[in-house]
């Protein structure tokens, strides 16, 4: 690919500098045959390309300069402005391209027809859309005692039309409030954090969730816990919707306790482009998520991926026809 654009199995757990936590992670998984949906990263070199050749460096550090952190308007009012310099600048028209080379690239491998590229402009040779996940992925790494999870932007079933839009917006979301509080609060605020976006294949998923291979509240070593809802991750990792919870003993792989949640809707994908909830009946929403056989097939890949790391791990995960995807993969920081 290019200086700007890696696909994930050409990346590692030691790129974090260029891909940002979360794609040198689902890089490192990729390598080690982990069922990761395959996908590429724009690198944090193409951010601060960007940065240096629209001459926002500048711009962006003196409104930082600005910000009073004791004071949530002042952080607000700056986060928009910085925000705002970001989506009105032209993104260089080689790294358009690149981007968009990458996305066919992907589309073609996943199947599906892409838009052709030529003469600078799309043009359009199919009518079916091809979905990704883009997902912000900040270079400070992710470590035990701190994560960017949930800190910038992450935008679901994205399509060609809106891909470059989305890239520019997970670029600018190193500057929501939240992530300015965060960079304060963990004295990186004079540190050099840029971001990196991870454009990946869309799981429409069934069923997803999360997974932590230590209990998060016992602190036991020997259980894991999985949580599981209908529908999209992201209405679990907001805290929109409870889901299932297993407890499931790691040496045996026996399940120690199930609490199955009523669940009453769910976030699924729409035609043409971004979500949708939908409601769910009391028959529908008070199934149990996942069977016993499937908890256990998602146990053996997580504690595969806790053996390989070697140390507890935040796990992402989804079901689409038949099969599970990992998506994400973190250390627990909650130990």
């Amino acid at each position: 690919m290019s200086d700007f654009v890696l696909k994930f199995d050409k990346l590692s757990k030691h790129d974090v500098q260029l891909a940002g936590g979360k794609g040198a992670s689902l890089g490192e998984m990729s390598q080690a045959k982990i069922p990761v949906p395959p996908g590429f990263v724009v690198l944090a070199s193409a951010f601060d390309r960007f940065l240096h050749e629209t001459d926002l460096e500048v711009d962006v550090e003196a409104q930082l300069k600005k910000v009073n952190h004791r004071d949530i308007n002042s952080v607000e009012k700056y986060s928009v402005v910085i925000r705002d310099l970001i989506h009105d600048s032209r993104m260089p028209q080689d790294l358009q391209r690149e981007i968009m080379s990458a996305y066919a690239s992907l589309a073609k491998s996943q199947g599906q027809i892409a838009n052709s590229i030529k003469s600078h402009k799309l043009l359009a040779i199919s009518h079916e859309l091809f979905y990704v996940a883009v997902r912000s992925s900040a270079t400070a790494e992710d470590s035990s005692q701190a994560s960017w999870a949930g800190e910038l932007e992450s935008y679901l079933n994205t399509t060609e039309k809106n891909l470059l839009g989305r890239v520019k917006q997970c670029w600018s979301s190193l500057f929501t409030p939240r992530a300015i509080f965060y960079r304060h609060e963990k004295k990186l605020h004079k540190a050099k954090v840029s971001v990196a976006v991870v454009v990946q294949t869309m799981i429409q998923s069934e069923i997803s969730g999360i997974a932590f291979t230590v209990h998060p509240v016992t602190k036991d070593k020997n259980q894991m816990i999985i949580e599981a809802g209908f529908g999209l991750g992201e209405a679990i990792v907001s805290g929109q919707i409870t889901p299932d919870s297993y407890v499931v003993g790691k040496k045996k792989l026996d399940l120690m306790d199930i609490n199955v949640s009523e669940q009453g809707r769910a976030l699924y994908g729409k035609p043409g482009g971004g979500n949708a909830w939908k409601n769910l009946t009391k028959a529908q929403g008070g199934k149990q998520k996942l069977t016993g056989r499937q908890i256990q097939e998602l146990a053996k890949i997580c504690l595969t991926i806790e053996k390989h790391y070697g140390f507890p791990c935040d796990i992402e995960w989804a079901w689409s026809k038949g099969k599970f995807y990992i998506t994400q993969s973190r250390p627990i920081t909650t130990l």
